[in-house]
């Protein structure tokens, strides 16, 4: 079997053919020594992806994390029964585990390693900062964690103080709207330096978009008119 590319450009979903085929080759070379967990499965695009690709190589499950509610973005919706439909079209049952709770619910008792994390849930900065802190130390060395929507305002710091200016991962690569990056090995001693200059960038950074967003909001408002 292969990537059914005609098949994945039907379902409805915001990934690009080049990043549905980065999830179906990225769970493809999972070596079997972990979970892929996605979080953010909306209609099922990505899971298809994530399954073809497991399928296709050691067959491991997709636990595909949604309440299937939709989010602040698309309004309150139900789209359980059109992600289960697109599994089924896309013959890919068997090696998905729909799970639909939300990624705090889902991680409660969960005590399996992961090897790939696929982080699509809600886009707005205190979630995917929850995603990433809940299920990023279940991940094994060598596995890889990935981002949709990376430029997003709410997902980019994430990835800026994790992966560029944290310590736990390396060979970081872009493609499209996908960050991803591997998780190396854990160093013996941390390194106090390189967090202590990371959480100063990550300071200044906040405190940088803090007066953007004071600048804009007072640029936005009317003129004052004469004698006010």
């Amino acid at each position: 079997m292969s990537f059914d590319r005609v098949f994945v450009s039907t379902l409805p979903g915001w990934l690009t053919g080049k990043e549905s085929f980065l999830l179906y080759t990225l769970a493809q070379r999972c070596k079997g020594k972990g979970a892929i967990v996605e979080i953010g499965s909306w209609k099922g695009k990505s899971t298809v992806c994530l399954a073809q690709g497991s399928r296709d190589g050691t067959g491991g499950k997709v636990h595909a994390i949604d309440p299937f509610t939709g989010s602040s973005e698309h309004g309150q919706v139900y789209t359980f029964p059109e992600f289960r439909e697109n599994i089924r079209r896309g013959g890919v049952e068997e090696w998905v585990v729909p799970v639909p709770k939300t990624s705090e619910a889902a991680h409660e008792g969960w005590n399996q390693p992961v090897e790939l994390l696929w982080v699509d849930g809600a886009h707005e900065f205190e979630w995917v900062d929850l995603d990433f802190r809940l299920w990023s130390p279940h991940l094994v060395p060598g596995g890889v964690i990935a981002f949709h929507d990376s430029t997003d305002p709410g997902v980019w710091p994430v990835i800026d103080r994790e992966l560029f200016l944290g310590k736990d991962f390396k060979r970081i690569r872009f493609l499209h709207g996908i960050t991803y990056a591997v998780k190396g090995k854990p160093f013996p001693f941390a390194n106090r330096g390189m967090m202590l200059l990371r959480d100063i960038k990550y300071a200044i950074w906040k405190l940088r978009d803090r007066y953007r967003k004071r600048r804009k909001k007072a640029l936005s408002r009317p003129a004052a008119g004469p004698g006010a």
